[in-house]
Order: structure tokens, then C-alpha cells, then sequence
């Protein structure tokens, strides 16, 4: 029947009872008569309808209609049945006697009791009905109580048995409900239905404790379970509740809780770290410890993670049983827990497990407020130290090293550093101590002085520490570790601006830059002291000068010396030319080609021997034979990677002094920077080993901040690196911009058809073998698709449609030579080149070109800087991208985006360098929508991290995650 918003309504809630859901809610609006009466007119309604009769439903009707909604049989039919069935089926099927359901049972009573919860917490103030036997929603009023019930349970311990019942207050009367139609309407917590009233109580209660009651006066506990059930049900009762005993008896106690922390020992974990005495990496012990907090009142102790307001013990003597009720200082264990957080101490569920180290670390460090702690611990025939440890460090500079010293103290006893040191280099962390307990290294130690431990060394002098290790000394000092004495003057190299000034040395030819100036004046420095060093600064900036100059000097100084210089074959002619424009009173033997006389007594007759990486890795036997003044790396990256055979010869090679001199020191991983560290000053970052565990490792894949910055003062004093924009200040405006090329209609359609397949091709291989075994055919596809967003003919021959780029490339070619401009071009790929050259060739246009084949470098050089009729220079990224000076182009193309932007900032460089007097204007040309616009969003991370010294990546493929290969091939 219909119920109309328009005329009087009310709306009432009625309960009935489901045969398998238990107590049900239903909502109706009911007609009002002339009397303002409820009447027989009434409609159900639900969340569909409700607005109808929002004149008379406020927010909490609706949020009770919407619960209601959920707890319907249909409702829970549907949202728990596997296969579409109809409601009645569902249910017959589910709560059948003898095959149904039991955990589906237990699901859903748990689903339909939390919205009855909810319900009934919303219900103050509405009327609440029973529902008649015909469907009447209005036959029988339940009055809702605001006013909540109070409980008392009883005990009575009699001789054979213990009696046990609740009686319920409400409204300061006795609530009778045994045996007279009362009925749990929830359970949890309870809500019970008496004498035509719903309530609730005021200690929330299970109603599994009350239903029992509903038909039964009393409930029987038979003595041979009595201590039992005492234990398990009554005390924790009486934790809860009021409670009337007679034969036992109920103590209650208010004392003082003390804090009690206990220390139990875990199982052994090994993990290596450190160097052992050998240089490799030892094993460091990783035991675990167990904190467990408590609260101990008098004597009886309690978890920190049961925070009731009560905690009951029971005491039993002979047949009489006493229940000892704390009522615990909440508010002060709590207090006690939040303070341990604050120190770094964060309990879960009263323990926190801890690397031994640390837990005894953090024991340490907060030895003041553990002073009204106990401190037990829960170990046979095993006693730690728990008292205060300290270490007090001092370090004087000596003459080619620091001597260590320290004082160790564990309370009363004083352990020599050698021994402590010792300990950490084999990996443990325990000490016996004369009193035999065990004193264990904190974890602070281990973290402020590893690299003192690992990098110092026990000599007859003592403990010393080479002086390349100054920075780590002179954080020791900032940070307040250690009593620090040191020459002023080798501080100076921590603070490069305050460096000492030498003259330019006699017979160089030339003016040094301000900043040229203040570089030969730290080369000069790191000579002083036996250091080697990194002459890091931007490509354009002048390291050859700089390093022709010290070279110079040392000419003067020690003119019966010579050094060598290795390099790539491509910057050869290029010091040549340098050395013989700035220092033409250097004898220089061209150490290169196939008529290279093999006989190192030659070298003593020159100043300078060049030769290339290439003829080093041939003949390093012979240049091993001679001692050299100084050995220095140009383009020092080709040693970065330590296990090459390139970069173990030249570690082979004598010196007395070594520099290396790069613009970009780390191209893929930090692993780079110790190759080309170690060679310049040997031990400085430890052995590889340790590097990969303690730098590169969490540097990497964790991104750890605090290693960067470590690393980065480790190397800082040997590491001098200055970009263009702070030094080069006349230096003319360089602008980079990329101009995205639209694919042709076929080479989209090739492009896409290539995409497709090496998707499937890849994700095949990652799902049968894993992501460790893709990189080869991942590398494969990505190069195959950056060469078709180029040109398709570079990897199909018959293809015979134009391409995109190359129409956008030959356009601005023409315009920018048309209009005076000389232009570098530069592509990773030789076809991509030589599909250019074919354009040049067939408009009749000169350039020069320089790939890894070319064997008139020098010639192509000199022909694009001098002769106004060639306008375009043709490299190869690999062949031409360092070591050029080509300072008449102002115009640099790059045809195809690189993952690495410094390697292409190198490109450009070529042309933006000393000696450039135009603006110069760089294009990336970017196919749209292939993976080249991918790879110029990853080189805008990349740009980031490459502002840093220290570049936190891995190389690019293996670094890329299933998610990653996902998306480039998206």
C-alpha cells in the first residue's frame, strides 16, 4: 500500500526474526490518521526510495536505511554466492544441517553482526517496533533506552561446585529477564531486548555472557575445573567487570609501576662487511636481540601491550583462591611507551627485535632514562654489559700518515683500540671483558668509525692512517668524534677556494683563465702532498691547458723526468696541437701506429710520451718497464670498469705521481668512480668489495643520501670539478632545444608493427626465464625501434618510403646553411650518417665526416674549421663526441636522443668551448610517440642526477623494472 509524502507520515523501524540471519531491521513509513495515529497504511522503503520522504528522515535515518539495505536477504545472497543462484536456493543450501557451509555461516553472521552494531548505534530517538506475525511493521513498540545498563556477575564457591549469574541494572532497577520472551538483539556487544526495552551497557559486554541467562537461573562450574576455569574465565572478568564473590576473595592494589625492559638473544644472522686482514670482506656477526617491556607493581609484572585499566593475578593457597586486582597507571605506561618512541625505541605489541649493535647502542645512549628501568635479561650462562660504553679518539698528523689513539672504555675497563679495531675487521661484535661479562660494540661505532677502521692499518708505529684520507679526519672533527690535530695548510685543500697561489710556470706559452689559474694552483697542491687527483671540470673549460701547464712546471723543476700521457686516439692531434702552442719546449714522442719503436729506453729522451688506450693494452709490458714522473688518464672514463683489461694494465703501470682527467667521472655507476679513484690514489675508497657494500650498493638501490654525501667528502679533496656556468663567464649562450618530428604514414605503420612484436617477443621471455634474462633481446628491440624512428632503411634495405626526421633534418640543414651557419651533426648510428651523406651528396653539398674508420681525422678537422665551403661536420657519437675542438660551429644537430645526457652534452661541446665567439644552438631531433620521446623523459631524471658528482644509477637496462619495459613499449 502506498504511503503518500504529500499527507502525514511517520517513519518507524520494525524488527523480525530471519530463519537463518537472526534479528533483521526493516524500514517503513506508516500514514498518519486524523488522530496523528499511526495507521494501517505503511510502505517499506530503502535507499532507492528514501528521498521521497526526506521531510521527515535526518542523516542518521539515512545512514540506517543504507545499513538496512546491506543486511537483507537478497542483499547478502548476492554478495556472498560464487555462481548466480536464486536467494532461497543460496541459503537452503548453505545453512543445511548436514552439508552447509560452517565458514560461510561464521562469514556472514559476522557481516549482518557489524551492520547491526552500526544500526543500533544510530537508533537513539527513533521508534522501534516488533513485527507481527503478518507483516504488521507497527505491532508491538520497543522502547530505545538512552540510559545504558550496568552489570554485576556473581560467584558463589561452594564445597563441590562454584554458582555463577548476572544480575543487570537499568535505570536504578533490577532488569528481570529469565524466562520471559527477553532476547540478545546483538552480540557484540550486547543489546538486549527486556520487558519491551532495547539497551545497551555501560562496560560494553559480549552478549555470549548474557545469553546463557536467558534461560537458566544460574550456571554450574564442577570443582575438578574450578582452578581452571578460574584462571581463564573469572579472572579476566574481574579484569573487565564488577563482580560479587563469596568463597574466594577479590584484593584490589593501587602501587607505583617501575618499567622493566627485558633482553633476550636471538638467532645468528652473518652478513659480510669491513675488510678482514687480507682486504677482502669479512664476515660481521648480526645477532639479534629481543626487548621486551613490562610493568612491574609490586610483584606482579605485566606486558606493556596489555593496557587495561585493570590487570587481575590469581593466588591460590591450599583450597582458597585470592584474585590480587591492579588497577594499573594507564596514563603513566603509556607515558613510559611514548617516551621510549621518542628516543627511537618503537614497541609493537610490547617487543621490538633489534640488530645487537643497536639494541645495545640505543642502552647506552639513553642510559639516563633507563635509571629507573630494570634491565633483565633472559639468557643461560651468557651476561652482556649494559652499562655506559665510551670511545675517545685522538688523531695527529704525522708525516706521510695520521697516528690513531684512543681510550675504550666499557664501565671500569679500559680495552686497547687494537683490539676493539680487530673485532670489527673479523666481523664480531662481542668483547670479553675481565669481569666475564660481554661487552658488545655499539652500532654507532661501527657506523662513525668503519671507515676509519677499514681504511687505517696496524704498523710498527702503530695505528695510522694515510693522509689521503684527510676529509674522513676532518669529519671526525666537525662532528666532534675524535680530537683532531692537523696542519693547517693540508686543510686547505677541504676549502678549495683558500688554495695557496703559484706562479705560472717560466716558458708556458699563454694566459691562464682565473679559474685555469686556480686549477694548475690545486694541481700544484696535490703535488705538494703526494695526492693524486681528478681534474673533473665541464668539457670547453680547458683541462689539457691546465694539465700542460703543471707539466711545464715540472719540466722546470725536474727536466731529466718525463711523464705519460694515455688517451683516446681521438684527442692525439688535438695535444699535440695544444702542447705545441702553449709548451713548445716540451719534447713529446708520439708513442702510437705501427712503426712505434718497442724499446722503453727512448722515453727517457722526452718530456711528454702520448699514446693511446689502445696501445697501452698492447704494449703494457714495455711502458710497465719504465718509471714515469707522472702517468695522466685523459678521458679517464675508459678505465671505469675495474675488471676491463685496459683498466687493470694501466693499474700496472709505475709513477710517481698519477692524475686522470674527465668531464663526466661517472657514466653508468658509481663503480665508475672507483675504477678511475683507485688508480689515482690506491686504498682511498677501500678495495672494490668493501666499495660495493658500503657506497655503491646503498647508493644505488637504496638511494641513500647520508653514502652520497659520505662518498662524495671522501673524494672531494681529490676531485676538482667546475661547470661553465660558474667560471666561464665570457663564454657565449648556449641553447638546447628539441624539435619533435612527426613519423611518415609508413613508418608509423613499420614502427608499430615492429613495437608489437618485440612487446610480445620481450614479455614472453620475461615471463618464461624472468627479467634477468631479457636484457639481451630488450637491448635488441630497443635499438631496432630507435634506429626506425630515425629511418626504416636503417634496418630494412628494401624499404623504399621517406622518413619523418630526415625530412625535418634536410630542411633544417638547408636553412641553417643558407643563412651562414656551420653545423656538427652527430648520430650514435654510422647508416643513420651515412643517409645524410647521401642527401649531402646528391644536393651537392661538401662536409667532412669522422667516424670510428676515419683515418684522416685531422685532415676532416682542419678542412671544417678552415674552409668556408664545408658547413657540415658528420660524427659519429663514439668516434668524435670528446677530444674536438670545433669552435666555428655555432649550429649542433643531434639526431638521435641518448639515455645519457652527458654524452650528449659532450657532443655539444665540441663546438661550445674556450675559443667560441657565437651563441650556439643545439637541436635533439625526437620522433613523436616512439620510444625517443621515452628516453627524453628518462634523461630529465637523469639531468638530476647527473648535476650531482655522484650519479646514483645502474646502467640503464638492467636497472629497468618489468613496469619500465612495460611503458617503453606502450
Amino acid at each position: 500500500m502506498k504511503v503518500s509524502p504529500d499527507q502525514p507520515f511517520e517513519l518507524i523501524y520494525s524488527l523480525y526474526d530471519h530463519e537463518y540471519l537472526g534479528y533483521l531491521i526493516e524500514s517503513f513509513v506508516v500514514q498518519l490518521n486524523d488522530k496523528g495515529e499511526l495507521s494501517y497504511s505503511h510502505q517499506n522503503i530503502s535507499a532507492k526510495n528514501a528521498k521521497e520522504f526526506s521531510s521527515k528522515l535526518d542523516e542518521n535515518d539515512f545512514k540506517i536505511i543504507k545499513l538496512m539495505d546491506e543486511i537483507q536477504q537478497d542483499h547478502v545472497a548476492h554478495h556472498f554466492q560464487k555462481k548466480r543462484q536464486k536467494p532461497e536456493e543460496f541459503f537452503l543450501k548453505t545453512y543445511d544441517k548436514e552439508t552447509g557451509d560452517k565458514l560461510l555461516q561464521r562469514e556472514i553472521d559476522a557481516y549482518i553482526e557489524r551492520r547491526r552494531s552500526q544500526i543500533l548505534s544510530l537508533i537513539a530517538g527513533k521508534r522501534l517496533f516488533e513485527m507481527g506475525k503478518d507483516g504488521e511493521p507497527a505491532w508491538k513498540e520497543i522502547e530505545v533506552v538512552d540510559e545504558k545498563a550496568t552489570i554485576l556477575f556473581h560467584f558463589r564457591k561452594n564445597e563441590d561446585n562454584t554458582h555463577y549469574f548476572p544480575t543487570i541494572k537499568l535505570q536504578g532497577e533490577k532488569v528481570d529477564f529469565l524466562n520471559n520472551g527477553s532476547y540478545l538483539l546483538c552480540s557484540e556487544p550486547a543489546w538486549l531486548v527486556a520487558n519491551e526495552r532495547l539497551f545497551t551497557f555501560q562496560k560494553p559486554v559480549s552478549g555470549g555472557k548474557l545469553k546463557p541467562f536467558l534461560k537458566k537461573k544460574f550456571i554450574l562450574i564442577p570443582k575438578d575445573i574450578e582452578e581452571t576455569y578460574y584462571k581463564k574465565f573469572v579472572g579476566p572478568l574481574i579484569s573487565e567487570f564488577d563482580v560479587y564473590a563469596k568463597g574466594f576473595d577479590i584484593v584490589t592494589h593501587k602501587p607505583t609501576p617501575t618499567p622493566k625492559i627485558t633482553v633476550s638473544e636471538l638467532q645468528t644472522s652473518r652478513n659480510a662487511s669491513l675488510f678482514d686482514d687480507n682486504g677482502n670482506a669479512a664476515t660481521v656477526e648480526n645477532d639479534k636481540l629481543l626487548l621486551e617491556l613490562s610493568f612491574d607493581y609490586g610483584k606482579h609484572n605485566f606486558n606493556a601491550d596489555k593496557l587495561s585499566k585493570v590487570s587481575v593475578s590469581m593466588e591460590k593457597q591450599a583450597d582458597n583462591y585470592t584474585f590480587h586486582r591492579i588497577s594499573r597507571d594507564h596514563e603513566g605506561e603509556k607515558g613510559i611507551i611514548e617516551q621510549l618512541a621518542t628516543k627511537g625505541l618503537e614497541l609493537r605489541n610490547s617487543r621490538v627485535t633489534l640488530p645487537k649493535t643497536m639494541a645495545f647502542d640505543w642502552i647506552g645512549q639513553n642510559s639516563d632514562l633507563l635509571q629507573d628501568f630494570i634491565i633483565t635479561q633472559n639468557q643461560q650462562g651468557k651476561k652482556f654489559f649494559v652499562g655506559e660504553s665510551t670511545i675517545d679518539l685522538e688523531v695527529s698528523e704525522g708525516v706521510d700518515w695520521f697516528d690513531l689513539k684512543a681510550k675504550i672504555r666499557f664501565g671500569k675497563f679500559e680495552i686497547p683500540f687494537e683490539e676493539i679495531r680487530k673485532c670489527i675487521l673479523k666481523g664480531k661484535t662481542e668483547i670479553m671483558l675481565p669481569n666475564g661479562e660481554i661487552g658488545v660494540i655499539p652500532e654507532s661505532w661501527i657506523s662513525r668509525y668503519k671507515d676509519l677502521f677499514a681504511f687505517s692499518s696496524q704498523t710498527d708505529k702503530g695505528i695510522t692512517l694515510d693522509k689521503i684520507h684527510v676529509s674522513l679526519v676532518q669529519e671526525l672533527k666537525e662532528g666532534d668524534l675524535a680530537k683532531v690535530t692537523m696542519d693547517r695548510k693540508l686543510e686547505k685543500l677541504l676549502t678549495f677556494d683558500k688554495m695557496e697561489d703559484y706562479s705560472v710556470p717560466q716558458h708556458f706559452q699563454g694566459n691562464l683563465r682565473p679559474y685555469q689559474l686556480a686549477g694548475y694552483n690545486w694541481l700544484r697542491f696535490l703535488e705538494d702532498y703526494n695526492f693524486g687527483g681528478c681534474l673533473a671540470d665541464d668539457m670547453g673549460l680547458g683541462k689539457t691547458i691546465q694539465a700542460l701547464t703543471l707539466l711545464q712546471h715540472q719540466k722546470n723543476e725536474t727536466p731529466d723526468s718525463t711523464s705519460l700521457l694515455i688517451m683516446p686516439t681521438s684527442l692525439l692531434y688535438n695535444w699535440e696541437m695544444e702542447a705545441k702552442k702553449f709548451t713548445p719546449g716540451l719534447k713529446i714522442l708520439n708513442y702510437t701506429g705501427i712503426n712505434r719503436v718497442k724499446k722503453s729506453d727512448r722515453f727517457g729522451k722526452y718530456d711528454i710520451v702520448i699514446t693511446s688506450y689502445g696501445t697501452t693494452r698492447v704494449d703494457a709490458d714495455i711502458l710497465g718497464e719504465f718509471y714515469f714522473n707522472y702517468i695522466i688518464l685523459d678521458e679517464s672514463q675508459a678505465i671505469k670498469n675495474p675488471d676491463s683489461l685496459i683498466s687493470k694494465k694501466v693499474k700496472e703501470l709505475k709513477s710517481r705521481r698519477k692524475l686522470i682527467l674527465t668531464g663526466t667521472p661517472i657514466e653508468n655507476s658509481t663503480l665508475d668512480l672507483w675504477s678511475q679513484m683507485s688508480f689515482v690514489n690506491p686504498g682511498l675508497l677501500g678495495n672494490e668489495s668493501y666499495f660495493k657494500k658500503e657506497y655503491l650498493k646503498p647508493i644505488e638501490k637504496k638511494r641513500d643520501e647520508q653514502k652520497t654525501k659520505k662518498l662524495n667528502s671522501l673524494i672531494k679533496p681529490f676531485l676538482l670539478r667546475r661547470e661553465k656556468s660558474q667560471v666561464a663567464d665570457d663564454l657565449p649562450e648556449k641553447v638546447v632545444n628539441v624539435r619533435f618530428c612527426t613519423m611518415s604514414d609508413k613508418q608509423r605503420e613499420y614502427y608499430e608493427k615492429e613495437k608489437n612484436a618485440f612487446r610480445s617477443k620481450i614479455m614472453d621471455v620475461i615471463e618464461n626465464d624472468g627479467i634477468g634474462k631479457s636484457h639481451m633481446v630488450l637491448l635488441q628491440g630497443l635499438t631496432q625501434l630507435r634506429q626506425v624512428a630515425n629511418h626504416p632503411l636503417m634496418v630494412d634495405p628494401e624499404y623504399e618510403d621517406g622518413s619523418g626526421k630526415l625530412e625535418e633534418v634536410t630542411y633544417m640543414i638547408e636553412n641553417s646553411v643558407s643563412k651562414g651557419h656551420k653545423v656538427l651533426i652527430f648520430s650514435q648510428f654510422v647508416k643513420h650518417l651515412k643517409i645524410v651523406s647521401e642527401y649531402l651528396n646528391n644536393q651537392g653539398m661538401p662536409y667532412s665526416y669522422l667516424d670510428g674508420s676515419t683515418k684522416d681525422r685531422k685532415q676532416q678537422v682542419e678542412r671544417f674549421q678552415n674552409d668556408p665551403e664545408v658547413s657540415i661536420f658528420l660524427i659519429s657519437l663514439k668516434a668524435g663526441g670528446t677530444g674536438l675542438n670545433l669552435t666555428k660551429a655555432d649550429y649542433v644537430f643531434l639526431l638521435d636522443p641518448w639515455w645519457n645526457p652527458a654524452v650528449e652534452a659532450q657532443a655539444i661541446d665540441r663546438a661550445h668551448r674556450i675559443g667560441q665567439t657565437k651563441k650556439v644552438f643545439a637541436y635533439k631531433f625526437v620522433s613523436k610517440d616512439t620510444i625517443e620521446e621515452k628516453i627524453i623523459k628518462l634523461q630529465e631524471h637523469k639531468q638530476k642526477l647527473a648535476s650531482d658528482l655522484i650519479t646514483v644509477e645502474e646502467s640503464f637496462i638492467k636497472s629497468l623494472s618489468q613496469g619500465d619495459i612495460k611503458d617503453l613499449f606502450d
